[in-house]
């Protein structure tokens, strides 16, 4: 689209437009997808679990990300222990009353998280301390850690294991997450339907 047709376009051809160089980034890290799919199903089917959480329409994302584990994705296959930090309000609603809201989900990884286990942070600014603080509680409880999040460097790709930044407007970008997350569940499912074939179950 030319600069003149992009100012005479409608807000929603703007979003599109604005969406597809997300895309277009994501595509180069599809290499990275598949082998955080595959170490994904390996680690769960060995008996570790993912634990994932964000904030606003970053906790929706990883909450649909660990739906898709606990249930399924597009094929039969048996549950994997996953869990959204944010979902237990219980717990977020205790431990921010008790120590404030940069704790919810650094005090749930450091109950939860053991050796092997992966935690996966979303956030479109790679800047909310609440995830910055579970980063490090994850790192020492010996937990592998990933993050989607929006441009970098920012400062959760550089607590992390592993990051996959995003150029973009933060709506775009938490677009492109939850295709991301599709791309890690279909090789994740690949990678469990591989193993179960190999094992003869």
């Amino acid at each position: 689209m030319s600069i003149h047709q992009s100012i005479s376009a409608s807000p929603v051809e703007r979003h599109l437009v604005s969406l597809r160089p997300v895309l277009d980034a994501l595509d180069a890290e599809s290499g990275r997808l598949d082998r955080w799919g595959r170490t994904l199903a390996a680690r769960l089917m060995r008996g570790n679990r993912m634990l994932a959480a964000g904030n606003g329409g970053s906790a929706a994302e990883a909450q649909h990300f660990t739906a898709e584990l606990v249930g399924r994705f597009d094929g039969e296959r048996r549950p994997f222990s996953a869990i959204a930090l944010h979902a237990d309000t219980s717990a977020v609603t205790a431990i921010g009353n008790d120590y404030g809201y940069d704790e919810v989900f650094a005090r749930q990884v450091s109950g939860h998280a053991r050796h092997g286990d992966v935690v996966v942070l979303l956030s479109t600014s790679g800047a909310s301390r609440n995830l910055l603080l579970a980063a490090k509680a994850a790192s020492a409880s010996g937990a592998t850690t990933w993050a989607l999040t929006g441009a970098g460097p920012n400062p959760l790709s550089s607590v992390v294991d592993e990051c996959l930044c995003l150029p973009g407007p933060a709506a775009n970008v938490q677009e492109a997450q939850l295709v991301a997350v599709h791309a890690i569940c279909r090789a994740f499912d690949a990678a469990v339907a591989e193993a179960e074939k190999r094992s003869g179950s």
